[in-house]
């Protein structure tokens, strides 16, 4: 059973740092997978006329990340405008994914201290949520800020720091696959539906597409709010 080292809102939250450098989030989509029960490439499905991945990075870019990166392939991405780093670990599930988006931050010259990590899967998030979870993010003192629905944890729609890289690189290492496993080692701040129920009125916000009849009923969702 995982068990998390929660930090309680009293004592997880500060007020925000005036140093500028400290609240930066650098966000980041994991497009890998391969997407067995769905058939093809979510990234690449058309949304109410927009490819899935162009819809989650435009949200993305709409709340308060500097910048945004595909963790995915070079090849099949980019050509939709998108910045893109290839995954250290492909095929070995989304850990590896979190692991190569936090290696990345490291390197980065500008120092990111945050990371917005989220799915491309994910067709019904908000900027305001996200933005609202970055902030949450700023003021905590847990090296992730996660949001918990009636089916769990939400880790892909999570934020980071970037010092965690070590300790879910090394349990990354000893063969722990799961990210919840991963989480467990680290000091969370869970987010419970009084933080984030009023970015969710109809009740979609952490909703994914994991089969070809999601996608048809995300599809169908969309088209009929543009009308």
């Amino acid at each position: 059973m995982t068990t998390l080292r929660l930090l309680s809102p009293a004592g997880g939250q500060r007020p925000l740092s005036r140093n500028k450098k400290q609240r930066l989030a650098r966000g980041y989509v994991l497009a890998g997978g391969a997407s067995a029960r769905f058939g093809r490439d979510k990234v690449l499905i058309e949304l109410a006329g927009k490819p899935a991945l162009v819809r989650v990075l435009e949200v993305l870019r709409e709340s308060r990340v500097r910048e945004t990166i595909v963790v995915g392939k070079k090849t099949l991405y980019e050509r939709l405008g998108a910045r893109c780093i290839k995954d250290k670990w492909p095929g070995e599930g989304p850990l590896g994914g979190i692991v190569t988006a936090l290696r990345s931050s490291v390197a980065d010259k500008y120092g990111y201290y945050r990371n917005l990590i989220v799915s491309c899967d994910m067709p019904f998030l908000t900027a305001e949520w996200l933005a609202y979870l970055c902030e949450r993010a700023a003021r905590s003192d847990a090296e992730i800020v996660v949001p918990r629905s009636a089916n769990g944890l939400e880790p892909l729609c999570a934020c980071w720091r970037t010092s965690a890289v070590g300790t879910l690189q090394h349990a990354f290492d000893r063969g722990v696959r799961k990210v919840s496993e991963g989480i467990a080692l680290l000091r969370a701040e869970v987010l419970d539906e009084t933080d984030w129920k009023r970015f969710d009125k109809a009740g979609r916000l952490f909703w994914n597409m994991n089969t070809q009849a999601d996608y048809e009923e995300a599809r169908r969702i969309l088209e009929a709010e543009e009308k």
